[in-house]
């Protein structure tokens, strides 16, 4: 297993002494599997340089663990995790027909009274979740339901999309990795939240931790908002993303 590890974390072909000392074995160790995985598929060996590199068997069985990976699942561990270890509360949000959807909450031993609920959907630039997913959704998609919302809620077109204030947010969310609301969207209450990705880079959920405005700072650096960064990331890399 430590020579399929190096050749999956180096992501390129190796001649044998690199994966030799990569996987911790003498080169003459090392052989013996490569030539069993050769066998298997799992390894392939380029026909110019004698570089070992993963083979097509590898890229089925990958294919096939990423197809039996659910999102939710996956994150639905680190939440409850988060939640325990930051006494916050934590919601996992996912991209519905309507726009950013709670499907699943978890909360502290005290409960902070907001209107946060499974189900609930979250407006798109007026929650912190909502702008999160703004900040990694195709344009194309995030201007339709920005329209979609404004013309339920107000009436009309909107075109709040293109201004520079809102532009400017949503490259401050991509560049710290995350977004932050102070007394947003209630007073009183802070949020912190944390895009998931999948292993094509595409957003899948968002991770989101609320907090009361008096023992909560939200701050980014904080070590609530390390402890979301890594939770998060942790769900990211068993979907297959790497950063």
């Amino acid at each position: 297993m430590r020579v399929l590890q190096a050749l999956t974390e180096q992501r390129r072909a190796l001649p044998l002494k690199d994966l030799a000392r990569l996987a911790d074995m003498p080169p003459a160790k090392a052989h013996p599997y490569l030539v069993s995985f050769m066998a298997t598929g799992l390894v392939k060996q380029h026909p110019l340089t004698g570089h070992y590199e993963l083979g097509p068997a590898a890229l089925q069985m990958g294919l096939a663990a990423l197809q039996q990976l659910d999102p939710l699942t996956e994150a639905s561990q680190e939440a409850a995790q988060l939640a325990a270890r930051s006494d916050l509360s934590i919601a996992l949000a996912v991209w519905g027909q309507l726009g950013p959807t709670v499907v699943r909450l978890d909360e502290p031993r005290y409960p902070l009274h907001v209107n946060l609920r499974v189900g609930t959907v979250m407006s798109l630039f007026n929650t912190i979740t909502g702008r999160v997913f703004a900040a990694y959704l195709p344009e194309k998609m995030v201007r339709s339901m920005l329209e979609d919302e404004h013309r339920r809620v107000v009436g009309g077109a909107s075109s709040s999309f293109d201004a520079p204030e809102v532009q400017a947010l949503l490259r401050d969310i991509r560049a710290s990795g995350m977004g932050r609301g102070i007394s947003m969207p209630q007073p009183g209450v802070n949020t912190l939240c944390a895009p998931v990705f999948d292993a094509a880079g595409h957003i899948v959920l968002v991770m989101t931790m609320i907090g009361p405005q008096g023992i909560f700072d939200a701050e980014i650096d904080s070590p609530a908002g390390q402890l979301l960064r890594e939770h998060a990331g942790n769900v990211s890399r068993r979907l297959g993303h790497r950063a």
